[in-house]
């Protein structure tokens, strides 16, 4: 029975690189792999189908070969794929076995990992830092208590009791990895007692238990610049989660919220406040005392003045922490109604009603002329 094109098998082009000819195998040689399809035997005839043309392309001599003369170029190079003869040793370009070992590393465990001892930065930590709108318009400092890990000051990190080291693994002798037999194949997993380290401890250290690292809580101080709003962060460097085998600390970020005030919205850099005057004040006009943040000022309501209306205050907002001039204080007049009226009071405002009939579009405009508005609106409904 004659073979297929080796490049075909793998379902590359004649000119593909060595990158493509190795993704290419990787990604068949995982979808046939025996130990996936344990009960299909055309899975398994694929998967020594590919790694037979894997190992002759990804051999620069044995490619040269097979390019030239084809099949006839490579038969009895394979290492026994096709014919039964041998196991899966000697393929070119590094040996099937490490090609193996990166295609199913990721799988078992294996492969592509980085090395255990080599120092690792800390973990960076977050803060909630609730904060009342007078201090983070003017900038305070304040005392935070951070529960974090610290390096174990016993063994200074190492895991060890002092007196005592670190040894070469007994399990995996240094090498971070265990080969574990599957069938006809030989997978490498992670050392279950160095977990992958190659290191082993014999005498852990008694404060830390053999992590290098201790859990403490730590009280810092920060400093928070005037004009900080909800969302923004102050970063601390260096007071994050301490690294492990030696590496630098995470840093801790604050995160600011602003809690509700009970006069004040803010709007970015302008605050906003509603201010109630009485009906008389709002129709005759008069002086009132509004709250700053600075303090009270004057406020002028000018005669005729209607629910709603915005007076602005400049520079009495918020000066920005990233610079810039301070924003506005912008002060909604709401008119209220009147309650709780006696007999008389209540006597008062119907004469006060009285004088004002027959004159509504005079003293009321905006009255008049919605109730206008309907009028019309309804008369237009009619057929």
């Amino acid at each position: 029975m004659s073979k297929r094109d080796f490049y075909e098998v793998l379902g590359v082009g004649r000119d593909a690189d060595q990158k493509d000819i190795k993704k290419a195998y990787r990604r068949l040689a995982q979808k046939y792999h025996p130990d996936r399809n344990p009960d299909d035997d055309t899975a398994a005839e694929k998967f020594r189908e590919v790694s037979e043309a894997y190992e002759v392309l990804a051999d620069s001599e044995k490619r040269a070969a097979y390019d030239q003369f084809g099949h006839a170029g490579v038969d009895g190079q394979a290492g026994g794929f096709g014919g039964g003869q041998g196991g899966f040793g000697g393929a070119g370009a590094g040996g099937f076995s490490d090609i193996f070992g990166d295609v199913f590393g990721d799988i078992f465990g294996g492969g592509g990992r980085r090395n255990p001892n080599a120092p690792q930065r800390g973990s960076d930590l977050r803060y909630n830092l609730e904060l009342d709108l007078e201090s983070a318009v003017a900038g305070t400092s304040v005392d935070i208590r951070v529960p974090r890990h610290v390096e174990c000051e016993r063994c200074d990190g190492a895991g060890a009791e002092p007196g005592s080291s670190k040894e070469t693994c007994p399990t995996c002798n240094g090498m971070g990895q265990v080969r574990m037999q599957q069938g006809f194949f030989a997978v490498q997993q992670t050392c279950p007692t160095c977990h992958g380290s190659g290191q082993h401890i014999k005498v852990p250290c008694h404060k830390c238990h053999g992590e290098g690292r201790v859990r403490e809580t730590r009280t810092l101080s920060v400093k928070i610049p005037a004009g900080v709003d909800t969302g923004d962060r102050i970063r601390l460097n260096g007071e994050g989660e301490a690294g492990i085998n030696g590496g630098p600390p995470g840093d801790l970020y604050v995160q600011v919220h602003i809690k509700p005030h009970h006069i004040f919205q803010r709007d970015g850099r302008h605050l906003q406040c509603e201010v109630p005057i009485n009906f008389v004040d709002a129709a005759l006009g008069g002086e009132l005392e509004v709250p700053t943040l600075d303090g009270r000022v004057k406020l002028k309501i000018p005669p005729e003045t209607q629910t709603g209306k915005l007076f602005r205050l400049r520079g009495k907002g918020v000066k920005p922490v990233r610079g810039g001039p301070p924003g506005d204080l912008l002060c909604k007049v709401v008119v209220e109604t009147p309650v709780h009226l006696n007999e008389e009071q209540k006597d008062l405002l119907r004469k006060f009603q009285e004088s004002l009939d027959g004159s509504n579009s005079r003293h009321s405009p905006k009255k008049t002329s919605f109730f206008d508005g309907v009028k019309k609106f309804f008369e237009d409904m009619k057929p």
